[in-house]
């Protein structure tokens, strides 16, 4: 059985890799890097310890796996008082639905509902007037020069869509925006001190709002979804403050994930369409190609490109041993590169059949992976119907950041 222990020079180069994935360079285009990664093997050894997962079946599979759990708080308290893991941001994010394990995950998941049908229609009305109306200053904007598209609508779209379903005022959507951007340092790969610290400081921020914003709806309930969540908590748990706390971390996990993770998939879905002018006259002569053209996004460059597992077991993974409570790297933005799942996986091909991994799988399936679908389609559809042709001004800088890929700009004009 191959040891898990990597010659020094291994290690090296591992880490190496990691590093050049840090730089302007390696954050613009880290496919290259996560090739040269897949050269050792869908599973590796990491240089800090645990493994790293970059061909798609074995990601798949963990994923579906109940063997293979989330980090949650239990794991957390487990590494010690001197570890990341410790940090309050990271303990506070380990109890929101995505971190939660049987059966603990089944009771909030239930209590929080779905995206259902009905539901989806009323919100797509909505989300539809807000793109018009972000789409309105865009087309302003383009025709007096450029406009960052980033700026005015991916940012904006998420924001608006999740604060007035939830019935937040909307002089609290920027602060919370700014919040969401901060906080997710926590959930980065090997966030340094500085980055835990700003995750931990927009973390407070984000407790004492929601935590109030629970209290005012118990005092004036209506018929939005905190509401909602505060009476299915009352029948599930008899102390009061502990279903507040419950129903706080169902307010705050909604707004972090579709804020974080949907702006990212709408400023790529169209720096996609704009950089490559056959895209764009694609989807105006075959508008049925929306759906594919916003699933090949969500594999090319997803918006989160590493999910972490934990085994739950002693295990052998590829031929390497895993003990119970190793952490597994699942190196999703590689995995979507799988020369041995896709064929010619580098180029993006909106009538390629959809398949990924963008929205995790098995129990901790996004909840909110139907609202991301209508927000993208729904902007992407009215963006080729309404605006004049648009192409690329600029390349667009992106966050110093691994996990969670963030573009801080998107600049285009009239082709």
């Amino acid at each position: 059985m191959p040891s898990v222990t990597l010659p020094s020079t291994d290690r090296r180069a591992t880490a190496s890799l990691f590093s050049r994935l840090r730089t302007p360079k390696g954050q613009a285009d880290p496919f290259p890097i996560y090739a040269e990664l897949q050269g050792r093997g869908a599973v590796s050894p990491a240089p800090w310890g645990g493994f790293l997962v970059t061909g798609f079946r074995a990601c798949d599979q963990i994923l579906r796996n109940n063997n293979w759990l989330e980090p949650d708080t239990r794991w957390r308290e487990r590494q010690g008082g001197s570890t990341r893991w410790s940090a309050p941001s990271s303990r506070e994010i380990s109890r929101t639905l995505p971190a939660l394990n049987r059966p603990e995950h089944t009771r909030v998941r239930r209590s929080a509902g779905s995206f259902d049908r009905t539901t989806i229609e009323l919100i797509g009305r909505r989300v539809s007037r807000i793109v018009d109306g972000l789409l309105d200053i865009v087309d302003e904007r383009v025709r007096a020069g450029e406009a960052d598209f980033a700026a005015l609508v991916s940012e904006e779209l998420p924001v608006a869509t999740i604060g007035d379903w939830l019935g937040l005022p909307s002089a609290d959507w920027s602060r919370l925006r700014e919040l969401t951007h901060d906080q997710v340092f926590t959930q980065e790969l090997h966030p340094t001190a500085s980055q835990l610290a700003r995750s931990d400081t927009a973390m407070a921020e984000l407790r004492a709002y929601f935590l109030g914003l629970v209290r005012e709806r118990r005092l004036r309930p209506g018929e939005d979804p905190v509401s909602r969540w505060i009476r299915n908590w009352d029948a599930l748990e008899p102390d009061r403050d502990k279903a507040d706390e419950a129903v706080y971390f169902l307010a705050l996990f909604v707004l972090l994930a579709a804020l974080e993770t949907t702006s990212t998939l709408l400023s790529t879905m169209t720096l996609r369409l704009v950089e490559e002018p056959g895209r764009w006259s694609l989807l105006a002569e075959r508008p049925d190609l929306v759906p594919a053209f916003v699933e090949e996004t969500l594999r090319h460059d997803p918006p989160t490109h590493v999910i972490s597992r934990i085994a739950a077991q002693d295990c052998l993974l590829d031929g390497y041993e895993v003990r119970a409570d190793d952490m597994v790297h699942l190196m999703v933005g590689a995995a979507h590169r799988d020369p041995d799942r896709f064929s010619d996986p580098d180029v993006f091909d909106p009538r390629r059949a959809p398949t990924h991994l963008a929205f995790s799988g098995g129990i901790h399936y996004c909840l909110g992976a139907p609202l991301a679908r209508l927000e993208a389609q729904t902007l992407l559809s009215r963006t080729v119907a309404r605006l004049p042709r648009l192409t690329l001004v600029r390349r667009p800088s992106h966050a110093p950041r691994i996990a969670f890929r963030r573009l801080l700009n998107l600049d285009v004009a009239p082709a």
